[in-house]
């Protein structure tokens, strides 16, 4: 239900400060739509099937019979956004070191069994979740299952791999924050907008807090919320959903539920003032992000202005020749990029974004002038019905091709699951964007964007030198 533009600048930095090892999804593999109609094959609207193991597991199950093939994902519901200050990005960490091997999987076994079925396998962490995926023959699901519940529970941390793997990391945020000058736009973005709200650390952690890191505290997260009851199982593909529940009783249900910690309710105060942050760094053109504090979606029925934001982001970047696109960079010609993105659902609170970078002659100030005046002309205006019409056709064919990949099919019902929604929630979203008029998008573009609320990140580039060497035998995983 995500109506981003998948090319949005700061969507791509988020991307990358979010530090999957896999990759995470690109947001409009999430894009609302009105329907599914008949150009959605019957097996595919066949609704899922869902049951809770007596362990607290849930295990949500979607028949998808057209190729014999299975999506096999773990959802746990603990991300970055549950560390204890110091130990920002252990939820990342202990991702990486769930690969490293159990008492009876050896390290990097896991990886090699899944691809000698011919699957593949990853994983991904953000603020709210750490998953786990495999896609492979629909014949060797209960495999995956037993592997999956293997590692649950079993899990082998040891000090030296530890050693190893905490380097490897730190030179992921190297590579994909401290080397990427929007990464780190992004990254003070959030520390800026947020004061007292967990968003405000980077998913892979501060490079301070990484440096101090030791293995009891990836042995204290993984002892604290990888458990059944603290998890969700997304089943897809090529399968009967009764023989499903049952491999998974014998398998994941055999694993002990935990005891779960309380989670503290973090509220961010109100925002009294515009606030600005720079970052220097070396890059080849100056750039801006902006962000203003928006809904979340908590109550699908009821959270209407949820839906309006997402519309307004798609009018003013959803689509090929949306409103930043042709005026500020083919018209008017002040920016050479510009995008804007909202989500509106997550855990925790929620912001809405322009970016933008300055074409040859014009300044951060044009770019940021010029973004504020496309909300404005919004707030004054409203938008037209053929970018409503517009928004709405490209969100049903964004649906269309979701709805043929069993991937995206699991990530959308684990995604509703890790943000407190379920999948029996679609159908009221989709009408939620159904109802949208051209008066809820303007309502909402004067409710939430004003100087008071916004935040915003310039930066101002530095000399780009030539890369330095890598220390050797230092990798990323995959």
């Amino acid at each position: 239900m995500r109506l981003w533009k998948q090319s949005c600048k700061v969507a791509a930095d988020r991307r990358d400060a979010a530090a999957t090892v896999g990759r995470e999804t690109p947001a409009w593999q999430w894009l609302g739509a009105l329907a599914l109609g008949a150009a959605i094959a019957a097996p595919v609207q066949a609704n899922p099937f869902e049951t809770r193991l007596d362990n607290g597991l849930r295990v949500v199950v979607k028949e998808d019979r057209r190729a014999p093939s299975v999506v096999h994902m773990v959802w746990y519901d603990a991300g970055a956004m549950d560390e204890v200050d110091g130990t920002s990005g252990v939820a990342h960490v202990l991702e990486h070191m769930m690969f490293k091997g159990t008492e009876t999987v050896g390290p990097g076994e896991f990886n090699k069994i899944v691809a000698g079925v011919g699957g593949r396998d990853n994983a991904f962490t953000g603020h709210d979740y750490t998953a786990y995926f495999q896609q492979v023959p629909a014949d060797q699901l209960e495999r995956m299952m037993g592997l999956e519940a293997d590692r649950m529970h079993h899990l082998q941390l040891t000090d030296e791999a530890f050693a190893k793997e905490i380097e490897v990391v730190k030179e992921e945020r190297r590579l994909r924050t401290e080397d990427q000058p929007r990464a780190l736009v992004y990254e003070e973005l959030m520390a800026t907008a947020f004061h007292a709200h967990p968003y405000q650390r980077p998913v892979i952690g501060w490079m301070t807090d990484l440096e101090r890191m030791t293995a009891d505290d990836a042995r204290r997260w993984y002892r604290t919320w990888y458990a059944p009851n603290n998890a969700t199982l997304v089943v897809v593909g090529d399968v009967d959903h009764q023989t499903v529940f049952r491999q998974a009783a014998q398998t994941y249900g055999q694993v002990a539920a935990g005891q779960l910690p309380a989670r503290p309710v973090v509220e961010e105060p109100p925002q009294r003032g515009t606030r600005r942050s720079v970052v220097r760094a070396p890059a080849e053109l100056p750039y801006v992000a902006m962000a203003w504090p928006t809904p979340t979606l908590r109550d699908p029925g009821a959270d209407t202005d949820v839906y309006a934001l997402q519309v307004l982001a798609a009018v003013l970047d959803g689509y090929d020749g949306a409103r930043l696109s042709r005026t500020l960079v083919r018209d008017k010609q002040v920016a050479q990029s510009a995008g804007a993105g909202y989500d509106g659902l997550a855990r925790g609170p929620s912001l809405f974004y322009l970016d933008g970078a300055p074409a040859p002659g014009k300044t951060l100030a044009d770019v940021e002038a010029a973004l504020r005046a496309e909300l404005a002309r919004i707030q004054a205006e409203g938008v037209a019905e053929h970018e409503l019409a517009r928004v709405k056709t490209q969100a049903v064919a964004s649906r269309v091709y979701q709805r043929d990949s069993l991937m995206g099919q699991a990530m959308e019902i684990g995604s509703l699951a890790a943000v407190g929604l379920s999948w029996k929630d679609e159908a009221t979203l989709l009408e939620g964007i159904r109802k949208v008029t051209a008066e809820d998008v303007k309502a909402v573009a004067q409710r939430y964007f004003s100087d008071d609320k916004m935040t915003v990140v310039a930066l101002d580039p530095l000399p780009i030198k030539t890369p330095a060497a890598r220390r050797p035998g230092v990798k990323t995983r995959h």
